[in-house]
């Protein structure tokens, strides 16, 4: 086991996000957009929790209300490699951002498809990008095939999907591994370190309702933001309703009604501005690819070999980092400090 250590305040990282964005990823984005830590080079978008076209629009539209217009986001895959695209509307509601309406951003999307932009992106940067997915990763396994020498040249790809533990799509499947199994599969083959933030530890990451509540209050547009798409959730867990449906009620922090909310995907960009805030271990890791149990990722925590192995019944898997604890005092520090630096809203 090893605990990765803090990283250097004085060094930016350079990032790519391949987002499709819904709720999470607009934390994730505005975590992104305003780290002092991060260097957001692009945005790439990617069909998953909702269609390509509204994942642009909204990327576009957080982007703004972070306060980063100026990022280049491009449009890229618009289904999964071999599945047909099922959208998470049920969860994320029919545009993607729980029926949010965003102010509309007058910023173009770049004019390079999302591949191109990964491939021009990653050749200019003077230093190793770390490539971070939080959809399906549709567009990654398409970048790793048609640019592998670019590849090569990447620090790192981390992505939010997968589990150690259970599904959410299925019993067994996390929504991004079972929307495009074949894709992950190609990612976790493809020779560049990878770092797997799993569904597990992404249910870990959680405010409490005075936390975002707060958050929803702030004359900060990005902050506000990153609130309204907690408090929205809650809201409608409470009340028992369909996201997306008609805004309900707002709930006063002292209400006690509303539950903890997880910051999802934002955990992933998290554990690359502060290591620290999770615990990695390095372990075998393959998807299954058919059946019933088609997107589970299988992480082998298995101290010794077992017969399968012994008997030849088993390929070698590729070995990478899986986040398999949280320090959530530090995960919640690092988020809100940098989503809302000037609030007081820790506790």
């Amino acid at each position: 086991m090893h605990s990765s250590s803090a990283s250097s305040p004085q060094r930016r990282i350079p990032v790519i996000a391949d987002v499709d964005t819904g709720v999470d990823d607009a934390l994730a984005l505005t975590f992104l957009a305003r780290s002092p830590r991060i260097d957001l080079r692009a945005v790439t978008c990617v069909a998953g929790n909702t269609d390509v076209d509204q994942v642009l629009r909204n990327t576009l539209d957080v982007l703004d209300l972070a306060g980063r217009p100026d990022v280049p986001v491009a449009r890229g895959a618009e289904r999964p490699l071999i599945n047909e695209p099922r959208n998470a509307h049920a969860f994320h509601g029919a545009n993607g951002i729980g029926g949010l309406q965003l102010p509309a951003s007058s910023t173009p999307a770049s004019p390079l498809a999302a591949v191109e932009l990964l491939h021009r992106t990653i050749e200019e940067s003077p230093e190793p990008v770390t490539l971070l997915g939080i959809g399906p990763l549709t567009n990654l396994a398409v970048f790793l095939r048609a640019y592998p020498l670019t590849a090569r040249k990447l620090k790192r790809i981390v992505f939010m999907g997968g589990s150690a533990g259970i599904g959410n799509a299925t019993s067994h499947a996390e929504f991004n591994a079972w929307h495009d199994p074949e894709a992950l599969a190609v990612v976790l083959d493809s020779g560049v370190p990878v770092t797997m933030y799993g569904l597990d530890v992404f249910m870990l990451a959680t405010l409490d309702a005075p936390q975002y509540l707060k958050l929803e209050a702030s004359s900060d547009p990005g902050a506000r933001l990153v609130g309204e798409l907690l408090a929205s959730g809650a809201r409608t867990r409470a009340a028992g309703g369909v996201i997306g449906s008609e805004p309900l009620p707002r709930v006063s922090a002292n209400d006690g009604t509303l539950d903890p909310m997880t910051i999802g995907d934002a955990g992933a960009a998290c554990l690359i501005a502060a290591p620290e805030t999770v615990v990695l271990e390095d372990y075998p890791v393959r998807v299954e690819l058919a059946g019933h149990s088609r997107g589970q990722t299988l992480v082998d925590r298995r101290l010794i070999a077992g017969e399968d192995t012994v008997h030849g019944l088993l390929a070698p898997a590729p070995v990478i980092s899986v986040a398999m604890a949280l320090d959530h005092p530090a995960m919640v520090r690092t988020f809100l400090d940098t989503v809302a630096p000037d609030e007081v809203i820790r506790t």
